[in-house]
């Protein structure tokens, strides 16, 4: 029978004694840096972007070279101790997943140590970020070429260890190519540093009895005496091998020897990468982009080489999989009129082809001739060629790339159970060979009655293929071994690689048939010399020689034999949190993104959605296995009585309940909603928080700043009665220290003075009345505007409203303040769901009644106005209705503006909501037409997260990172303009710009308001 109450979830997988002995030693060592067991830690690195899911024993996150020397050399007392290094965590075949301990560069070791622009060199650890390395990179013209889709995420360690490559390899190669040196630590703690070294050196090297002198004598060995076995077994391909790399560790003359191309590809197998020095490229002064449309896929597949032939920079491909899914994201309003339809045809395959170079009129000559080929294949009808599109802008280039690295995420959206996965997705053959190759592939997952989703590199011969599994069913899981077993022998059939750029990881167990008895036996070799007690990376690429250890399969524990505990009913209802991929764009580096300001400002994994979605799904799970139904506990389930709750909340510090865990990592989301539209998967982080917190203080007390903010659209309106008196407490300094010790809470607002309802005394605006309303003409109607109220504006920004008032007037229309009516926003946020289900309700009610009347309903809080139209809709469903609450913007675009000329006073800079940046992404754009509109200027300016976020900034347990949040990107970005120029539309984003920068910047329509008066 299922449970009516919420369990205590204790959670039986301590770390296991030996490694618990290695953490209590590493603590008493001279580390420097974070060592993390909880749990939920382990949970946040168990999963990545593949299909697999493995608990570590837990995370350990140097902060410099000789932390992880510690780690080594300590390491080096624990006989079954094993690693893996962690980067970005964006692997597609589990490769840095392990049962052992993630080494995790990337929150501490994120440093350019040195740019050396004149010899094109630069210096940095391995946690630097690729897209971070080259925004530090372009004020020199440079940038570091291999280009991945997760280039916002991945780090150099990481791009290192998988030898990534990416767009435009054909130009610019794999990462090996670019890797000037290493410094690596071996498993027992022995630093490498690694360099190209001439073959005389490396034999005199190889004659020592040191770490590296063993090293080097096995390359040679194996790499000099087994070469033309090497070369006739390596395919000739751009996407050469990785792991491990035996062709490129001699230069073709064999005059050099290098010990980091082994390294590089080798997936953390052979040693910690540390810090790597790098070759750097200039960035071409000139660039264009042809995006052709096809009839077919295939059409575009075949028409490819014909590109790489006129000497194309890149060719990238996407089919209509990916294309329509683009077209649901909110990303393809950026490249809606960069790739627009055909008339009257389907676009079902699109190359993106790029030219770049230094001279413009040679980068037009090529284009023209490309133009001229284009134009008779469409003339002719040949080919499959549609249509197509150019452009130089290198801000709309951006774009569109943009729009092709989300589409690895996008396909996870993918309607139904069954997802497009990534097991076989990285396919390499020569690219003459490609066409036919995924001919025969489709026709192999066609056999299956399977759907997939196709894009990737043509240019080199590499397509993405996913194929669509439910991974909760164990039949569609068996087909896993199955394909994979037919595809490797479908790229040996055509002359390529399973493994063309996303590393080996769990497929590592079809290396032996690759390679070949003799060269696989040299791989084991390499890395018995570096790695002789199986530490790094156990079962990943290889095993040592005299090991008995086995490889990790495919058929190994896959993140779906957990998901499956779950009650399908229970799956369904927290989707939001179930699907989740791992793709980690959630990850991303850029702090003007507005998506996750707590994982930015953490660098914590388990304050991220990708983090959060998956503690609620263990919890999800966990709950099943106690035969608690979520489902009837939202709906049935009872609060436990007071003396239950204080006696369980008392004892939380003796608790092994893994709730606890779930609501630290809930307690940090600031309930911005960027991941509901940002993440390609729509991960609605807040959703489910909500839920959350609505369950776990049925067992649990809820602290006294969940009641103060649950019910402050109750307490303001009475306390705006006497808002000088308020104020009065409110400004002593006592009452300050009262209300954050009792409650929690810092920097309460003061409440508008005179209340809105005094200074709009005797206006018609605050004449309300239904009957009257009812009983206008069309005509009357249509000139009056009704607003909608929120606690914020009205009783803590009055001014703001009552110039509302004044713009509508000053357009020539008649305001109606409608009553004050709680929205309910702050109770979702703090999970009070049942008293936020009856406020939706009764405002939805009011609402509704007024709709009828056909006349504007507008309000001004971006957050309270979207949660009409997203949180309204998920509670009450149809029982919502059809009323229309719209945001100024929303308004002003729909009614005729007078023109005034324009001025260097009326020049702003704009700062966009979260919320509506995400949920609207137009509304920037849409505000600054308005301003033109009415001769004035606005500049759009690119940010993150202000760290208020509501109430979120004015809770002491997050004022720091409330502040630290703002400093990320608001505050250099605010100190460019004086903050009369400043215009915010979120109450949110003013109020923390008032608290930290003393002054506070007014809304659009204020500005707006004083040009036209």
């Amino acid at each position: 029978m299922p449970q009516h109450e919420l369990p205590a979830l204790d959670v039986e997988s301590s770390p296991q004694s030996n490694y618990q002995a290695f953490f209590s030693a590493l603590r008493r060592s001279e580390f420097s840096g974070d060592i993390e067991f909880s749990y939920a830690s382990r949970l946040s690195v168990a999963t990545d972007n593949s299909i697999y899911q493995a608990l570590p024993q837990g995370v350990v996150l140097p902060k410099s070279v000789a932390d992880l020397q510690v780690i080594g050399e300590l390491a080096s007392q624990f006989e079954d101790v094993a690693f893996s290094a962690r980067g970005g965590g964006t692997g597609t075949n589990g490769q840095s997943l392990t049962s052992g301990i993630i080494v995790d560069v990337s929150r501490h070791m994120n440093n350019i140590l040195e740019i050396n622009p004149q010899e094109r060199w630069v210096k940095v650890q391995a946690g630097v970020v690729k897209d971070q390395l080259n925004d530090a990179l372009r004020p020199y013209g440079l940038f570091f070429a291999p280009d991945l889709s997760t280039s916002n995420r991945a780090t150099i360690g990481g791009m290192v260890n998988t030898d990534a490559s990416g767009q435009g390899s054909l130009v610019y190669g794999k990462t090996s190519d670019h890797v000037l040196g290493l410094t690596s630590v071996l498993a027992d703690g022995t630093l490498l540093e690694s360099s190209p070294m001439s073959m005389d050196e490396a034999k005199k090297v190889a004659e020592q009895k040191s770490t590296t002198g063993r090293l080097v004598k096995q390359i040679l060995t194996t790499c000099v005496d087994k070469r033309q076995q090497i070369l006739a077994k390596f395919p000739r391909m751009n996407r050469f091998l990785t792991g491990y790399d035996l062709e490129h560790a001699l230069s073709d003359d064999l005059s050099t020897v290098d010990i980091s191309r082994v390294i590089a590809g080798s997936e953390g197998s052979l040693a910690f990468v540390a810090e790597a020095k790098l070759n750097v490229t200039p960035i071409s002064k000139h660039k264009a982009l042809v995006n052709i449309k096809y009839d077919s896929f295939e059409s575009a597949l075949r028409h490819a080489p014909h590109m790489v032939a006129a000497k194309a920079t890149s060719v990238e491909t996407v089919d209509s999989n990916v294309l329509n899914l683009a077209k649901q994201d909110i990303i393809w309003h950026q490249v809606k009129e960069l790739i627009k339809e055909v008339e009257n045809k389907e676009v079902l395959g699109l190359n993106m082809v790029e030219y770049n170079g230094d001279s413009e009129d040679e980068l037009r000559e090529k284009i023209t001739l490309l133009c001229a080929n284009l134009d008779s294949a469409l003339d002719s009808n040949e080919g499959g060629v549609i249509g197509y599109q150019i452009t130089y802008d290198n801000a709309d280039i951006g774009k569109i790339y943009a729009m092709r690295k989300k589409s690895v995420g996008l396909l996870g959206k993918t309607k139904g159970r069954k997802k497009p996965l990534a097991f076989v997705e990285d396919t390499g053959v020569p690219p003459e060979n490609l066409a036919d190759f995924i001919m025969e592939f489709r026709a192999l997952l066609d056999a299956r009655n399977l759907h997939y989703g196709m894009f990737g590199h043509v240019d080199a011969g590499v397509l993405h293929v996913r194929p669509a599994l439910d991974m909760c069913d164990p039949e569609q899981e068996a087909m896993i071994p199955d394909i994979s077993n037919e595809v490797s022998a479908l790229v040996a059939k055509y002359g390529g690689l399973l493994w063309g750029e996303h590393g080996k990881g769990y497929r590592s167990e079809y290396a032996p048939a690759f390679f070949g008895e003799e060269l696989y036996t040299e791989l084991r070799k390499i890395k018995a010399a570096f790695d002789p007690l199986n530490k790094m990376n156990p079962g990943k690429i290889c095993t040592p020689i005299d090991s008995h250890a086995s490889l990790v399969t495919v058929g190994d524990v896959k993140r779906g034999e957990f998901d499956r505990q779950i009650p399908i009913a229970m799956r369904d209802a927290f989707a939001p949190a179930m699907n989740c991929n791992g793709n980690g764009l959630c990850f991303n580096y850029d702090t003007t993104s507005t998506m996750c300001p707590s994982s930015k400002i953490t660098s914590d994994r388990r304050h991220s959605p990708k983090g959060r979605a998956g503690a609620m799904r263990e919890w999800l799970r966990l709950l099943a296995n106690k035969q608690v139904d979520v489902n009837l506990l939202e709906v049935q389930g009872k609060t436990q009585n007071f003396l239950k709750r204080l006696n369980n909340t008392m004892g939380k510090a003796q608790s092994n309940d893994f709730s606890h865990e779930v609501l630290e990592v809930m307690d940090g989301c600031l309930a911005c909603k960027a991941c509901s539209s940002q993440c390609p998967v729509s991960v609605d982080v807040p959703t489910f928080r909500a839920r959350f917190l609505s369950i776990y203080y049925q067992r649990y007390m809820r602290p006294a700043k969940d009641y103060l903010v649950g019910n402050i659209e109750a307490m303001a309106p009475l306390m705006a009665k006497t808002p000088r008196l308020i104020n009065a407490f409110l400004k002593q300094q006592w009452m300050n220290k009262l209300i954050k010790k009792t409650v929690g809470y810092v920097d309460t607002p003061l409440l508008s003075s005179p209340s809105l309802k005094k200074q709009l005394a005797g206006h018609q605006a605050g004449q309300f009345d239904l009957g009257s309303l009812q009983a206008l003409s069309a005509n009357e109607r249509a000139r009056k505007v009704l607003i909608v109220q929120d606690p914020f504006t009205s009783f803590y920004e009055a001014d703001l409203l009552h110039d509302l008032v004044k713009l509508i007037e000053c357009l020539g229309y008649e305001p109606i303040l409608l009553p004050f009516m709680p929205n309910g926003k702050p109770q979702h946020v703090k999970g009070f769901l049942k008293e936020f289900a009856s406020t939706a309700k009764d405002s939805a009610d009011f609402l509704n009644k007024l709709a009828p009347l056909g006349i504007p309903m507008i309000g001004v809080d971006p957050s309270l106005v979207l949660c009409y139209r997203d949180e309204y809709n998920k509670v009450l469903g149809e029982t919502r209705g059809s009323f229309e609450v719209k945001l100024v913007h929303e308004w002003l675009a729909t009614i005729t503006l007078p023109e005034r000329g324009s001025s260097t006073d009326s020049q702003y800079a704009f700062f966009g909501h979260c919320t509506e940046k995400t949920a609207l992404p137009e509304s920037e754009k849409h505000w600054q037409q308005l301003f033109q509109r009415v001769g004035m200027s606005l500049t759009p300016i690119s940010v993150g997260c202000c760290g208020m976020a509501g109430t979120f900034g004015h809770e002491a347990s997050h004022l720091e990172q409330s502040k630290g949040i703002y400093a990320l990107s608001w505050e250099k970005a605010i100190a460019k303009f004086d903050t009369s120029k400043i215009l915010a539309t979120g109450y949110s984003c003013r109020s923390q710009v008032a608290r930290i920068e003393g002054e506070k910047p007014k809304h659009p329509l204020q500005a707006m308001l004083a040009h036209l008066s």
